[in-house]
């Protein structure tokens, strides 16, 4: 009876209280996607995809906030992985389907769900290797990613009108590969130990004025166009690592001079 008693409040302590400011850009993140559900299911897809975009900046800066004011916890680490799958797994693949792939029917909706799955095993996969791999780097295409880059497409494809391409087998074709870059294990460039807080060189910040200019300018053009190099630069970080990896490797087996 005494041993239930302490371990009731042992666990009690455990959980004493949540931090209100991640966790309210969490359920942020949360209502836009879910939010892009309800928009594509009544055919307002540009907003659907405009939502899609306002959950990543939430997302960006929920677990940086966090990380700021030493607020991190698991339970907020568990709640943003539940909000991403809704709001980078369910809501991107819904959408997708009802704009372009319902007409291949069976295989519109299993693509669908291939990347609904996949974006479920990418998030279960990082967290249980978080603090066990390299931080610069992104084991697999981020799911926040890959929902971007469908959501650009989509405002792309408004965005040139009549110029647009047929969007519905290259979609088809965009969807499988999303799927498979996210379960891979293809390095991508970590964005989260970029500190702000410290001195930059000067040319960093007349390079990132312009970028955010030129995007302010065309966005929906530049966004589409970022988010392609950033699936696209999946193999050169890949490179990029392994020969760093290889290098360490070397240095630590080479024999020491003395």
């Amino acid at each position: 009876m005494g041993f239930k008693r302490k371990r009731r409040k042992k666990d009690r302590r455990k959980f004493r209280g949540v931090y209100l400011l991640p966790n309210l850009l969490t359920t942020g993140s949360l209502f836009a996607g879910f939010y892009a559900i309800v928009a594509a299911i009544n055919g307002k897809f540009q907003a659907a995809a405009v939502a899609i975009v306002v959950s990543l900046l939430l997302d960006g800066l929920d677990g940086r906030i966090a990380r700021m004011t030493r607020s991190a916890t698991s339970f907020g680490m568990q709640y943003d992985s539940l909000a991403d799958l809704v709001a980078f797994g369910v809501a991107p693949a819904v959408l997708v389907y009802l704009w372009a792939l319902k007409p291949f029917k069976q295989f519109g909706w299993v693509a669908a769900f291939l990347f609904v799955v996949c974006g479920a095993l990418r998030l279960a996969r990082f967290n249980v290797q978080t603090g066990s791999h390299d931080p610069r780097y992104f084991n697999g295409l981020p799911i926040p990613a890959a929902a971007t880059m469908i959501a650009t497409s989509i405002l792309f494809h408004y965005a040139i009108g009549e110029w647009a391409p047929e969007k519905y087998l290259y979609i088809l074709v965009m969807i499988y590969l999303l799927s498979f870059l996210m379960v891979s294990n293809i390095k991508y460039v970590s964005f989260k130990k970029v500190e702000l807080f410290r001195r930059h060189p000067f040319q960093t910040l007349v390079i990132l004025v312009l970028l955010f200019v030129v995007v302010a300018t065309l966005p929906e053009i530049m966004g589409f166009l970022l988010m392609c190099g950033y699936v696209a630069s999946g193999p050169v970080s890949t490179l990029v690592y392994l020969r760093q990896k290889r290098r360490t490797e070397q240095e630590e087996t080479a024999p020491k001079v003395t």
